[in-house]
């Protein structure tokens, strides 16, 4: 059990941190026995725990005792642990050369951390307050330059290597299926669903330009080639034809998507009301925001889509500031597909501080709009659903890739090689720390001038050769909260103190898998955990007195009071 000692500010967000790192925690209370204590409070207190870890930036009284010397206060540092670099958002304190204890993290403005290796327990003083920077990233989201860092995550791991490495056991719910190393979400933003309804305006004309000049300008900029160049030549050719009804519309989006994702389901984000700019939408260009059809115009497709497994959700227009407007969209699509669980990502990525709050009074189920326009990475420092600080019960699923933010010229404008290398850090990132990778891709980027359907293939050829778990928007938030529903209790009586999983709601599937990590030697305190570090136990959330007795299996037989009281 891991006790936690926080400033009144922080209790929201310590919270929300131990459902990302689930693990069994509760807040401090004097005269428990822990064997990890975190404290970022501003009073910290005199603990006997095995691991005692201290994040702030400000002095403590502890600092003198330790003979901690503090050197200076520095603003969005990066910090390096072993191969990790991440960013520190809020205030860093580096310690002097001088200090007694020994370096563990060092940034690039000095020494960031240090370990007391103290009798029968160790003291690691950070110079960051780590539950500030949990807040930060949940709220406000990384800047542009660092878009490419899973900073929460990275937080996590080098928590968990700390408490691994004192060798202190360790019972954790992992984010991701067992079976599976992490979750793909394949979801499209449909602004078009054809250029049929597109004439003599700024999207045929903006088209026809693309498709002729910018097509030659793309094709001496290595980003097409010569026969892509005649396709996007006769696509404006056939726009005559298209609008009579005597040739296929290339805009047409769905068939396209079932062919390439045959047996994978999907999520579509349908417009509610076209012809709707919106409101409070700050941009010169906001006008162009208004689309030409919406979820009324396809029944055929809606019938069809839902037919193949996918799941079909609000393309927000003015439901991120006005909870209203949002209800009045929510209904537009829940009377489209008969289901009220639906969830919403909003047009252009629209978001305020406020607007998780609004959704969740309007009735969402969920929200996919935490990501980036501008690149591709984690806005939120992480790869898992996640609760926003300003909502109760709403989810996040984040966005991490979006296939204009890859190619669009006035963005990142990568050739495909160097797209592929982006997105394969990312996919790496999600084998390693689990949770799920969200794709976006637009319902106009298969065809012409953009021709982006190639790599889109090749990215989804190359997840399915992975161990990975496809599912829906709202499947895999729905995994996510069952694994949320979870607990860890202690459970006192007869002078012993005892966990005990607790799980009320319906069966998993995928089950949970449950890992525990045994106690490791000390002596080994500075290698990686590896695979064979802890062993995974399946569980769909039944039966959880025999999940427990195989918990206890899993530590030493010489640790007799873990064997016998851990979590049962």
């Amino acid at each position: 059990m891991i006790g936690v000692i926080a400033k009144p500010e922080q209790l929201g967000t310590v919270e929300e941190f131990f459902e990302l790192f689930k693990t069994p925690w509760e807040f401090y209370r004097p005269g428990q026995m822990y064997d990890v204590v975190i404290a970022a409070g501003d009073e910290i207190p005199e603990v006997n725990a095995k691991l005692f870890l201290v994040y702030s930036p400000s002095a403590k009284v502890m600092d003198a005792r330790l003979g901690a010397s503090t050197l200076g206060k520095h603003e969005c540092a990066i910090l390096s642990d072993r191969d990790t670099r991440l960013p520190i958002y809020g205030q860093l304190t580096t310690f002097a050369d001088g200090s007694n204890g020994v370096p563990c993290v060092t940034a690039d403005c000095g020494t960031a951390g240090l370990r007391f290796d103290l009798s029968g327990s160790t003291v690691i003083r950070l110079g960051y307050d780590l539950f500030d920077e949990v807040g930060f990233l949940l709220s406000d989201g990384q800047p542009v330059e660092h878009a490419h860092i899973p900073t929460l995550d990275l937080h996590i791991g080098m928590l968990r290597n700390w408490i691994l490495n004192e060798g202190i056991p360790l019972v954790e719910i992992p984010p991701a299926p067992v079976g599976h190393s992490f979750t793909v979400c394949l979801t499209h933003d449909i602004d078009f669903i054809g250029i049929r309804n597109h004439k003599f305006d700024h999207s045929m004309w903006g088209f026809a330009y693309r498709g002729t000049v910018g097509a030659v300008r793309n094709l001496f900029r290595g980003r097409i080639s010569a026969s892509h160049l005649f396709k996007s030549w006769r696509a404006v050719a056939s726009l005559p034809f298209v609008y009579a009804g005597w040739a296929k519309d290339f805009w047409e989006p769905f068939e396209w998507y079932l062919d390439v994702e045959k047996g994978l389901p999907a999520t579509y984000f349908l417009i509610p009301f076209k012809r709707r700019a919106g409101e409070s939408v700050a941009r010169p260009d906001a006008a162009r925001r208004a689309t030409a059809y919406d979820v009324s115009d396809l029944p055929h497709w809606t019938t069809v889509l839902m037919k193949h497994g996918c799941e079909l959700g609000v393309h927000g227009i003015d439901s991120w500031h006005d909870a209203d407007r949002g209800r009045e969209e929510l209904a537009r699509v829940v009377a489209a597909t008969g289901r009220p669980d639906i969830g919403t990502r909003i047009h252009w990525l629209l978001r305020d501080a406020n607007t998780p709050s609004t959704l969740e009074r309007a009735g969402y189920a969920y929200d996919s709009t935490c990501g980036y326009n501008e690149t591709v990475g984690y806005r939120a420092g992480t790869g898992q659903v996640f609760r926003p600080l300003s909502a109760q019960t709403l989810l996040e699923l984040p966005l991490h890739i979006q296939d204009g933010a890859l190619f669009f010229p006035e963005r990142l404008d990568l050739p495909e090689t160097e797209a592929e290398q982006r997105c394969q850090t990312l996919v790496d990132n999600a084998g390693k720390f689990g949770g799920v990778l969200t794709v976006l891709w637009h319902d106009r980027s298969h065809g012409p001038e953009r021709f982006w359907g190639d790599f889109y293939v090749r990215l989804v050829q190359a997840l399915k050769s992975r161990d990975v778990w496809f599912g829906t928007a709202g499947q895999t938030v729905a995994w996510f909260r069952k694994r949320r529903e979870v607990r860890f209790e202690r459970v006192e009586g007869q002078g012993t103190a005892h966990l005990h999983l607790r799980y009320e709601g319906e069966k998993i599937h995928p089950p949970l898998r449950v890992r525990v990590y045994p106690p490791r030697r000390k002596e080994n305190r500075e290698l990686e955990v590896t695979g064979t570090d802890f062993s995974d136990i399946s569980w769909n959330g039944e039966s959880a007195d025999e999940l427990e007795v195989q918990i206890a299996s899993r530590f030493s037989p010489t640790l007799s009071d873990l064997a016998v009281s851990s979590l049962s």
